[in-house]
């Protein structure tokens, strides 16, 4: 049941993981805020949401791709698209998006709260959505078995990575936190770099849609 290319699938997982989109720039807004505890339990909520979507996608897209060519080439491009859109809306609005992280109020959130809150941003991220529907469904093997179970096997390898990485940002958001705040072309700058990874990323899924076409 295990993919074939689960490398190259580990190696997609992290480029589009470590864009700055909107689950870490969440986290990194959490944590200069209210710094790195608030920052860590807001990822565990996160990569839980994230992880939930997963299924939800795969239970949904599973049984039509594996029966369907037209259904897999018609997420490839759609998907490609609209990363594609994200990452150009995420350049277009970097200044607003930057400025929005250091506003998030004076009362830090409970742990409980930063776990639901992380949980809704995960769970709602468009640029999960896409991966999951769009860039996933490419490592999948339709003769080594179950192509959900596939799935869902890779949303979970995907959410434990987010978690490390995310994670990461967290506590090093946290550390820096004043030097970040302090000017806010860094966070203009970080926004306008995740923006630029998920174009290209879309890119790259419609070059492969055209070539496995």
């Amino acid at each position: 049941m295990i993919p074939s290319r689960l490398t190259e699938y580990i190696v997609a997982a992290m480029v589009i993981i470590l864009a700055p989109g909107p689950s870490v720039l969440f986290v990194i807004a959490r944590a200069i805020a209210w710094g790195r505890r608030t920052a860590i339990f807001t990822v565990a909520g996160n990569v839980s949401g994230s992880f939930v979507l997963s299924v939800f996608v795969a239970l949904g897209l599973g049984p039509i791709l594996q029966r369907s060519d037209l259904a897999y080439a018609t997420v490839q491009w759609g998907g490609g698209l609209y990363l594609m859109y994200l990452g150009l809306d995420a350049i277009r609005h970097r200044e607003i998006h930057a400025a929005d992280m250091t506003n998030q109020g004076d009362i830090a959130p409970s742990i409980k709260r930063s776990i639901r809150d992380g949980f809704w941003v995960g769970a709602l991220n468009p640029k999960a959505i896409v991966f999951y529907a769009a860039v996933l469904p490419q490592f999948i093997d339709r003769d080594r078995g179950s192509i959900t179970a596939q799935l869902i096997m890779l949303g979970a390898i995907f959410s434990i990575l987010a978690f490390i990485s995310d994670g990461s940002w967290g506590l090093l958001a946290g550390t820096a936190r004043e030097w970040l705040a302090t000017d806010p072309n860094r966070l203009v700058k970080l926004r306008a770099t995740g923006g630029s990874i998920m174009m290209i990323l879309g890119l790259a899924v419609l070059i492969s849609a055209i070539v496995s076409g």
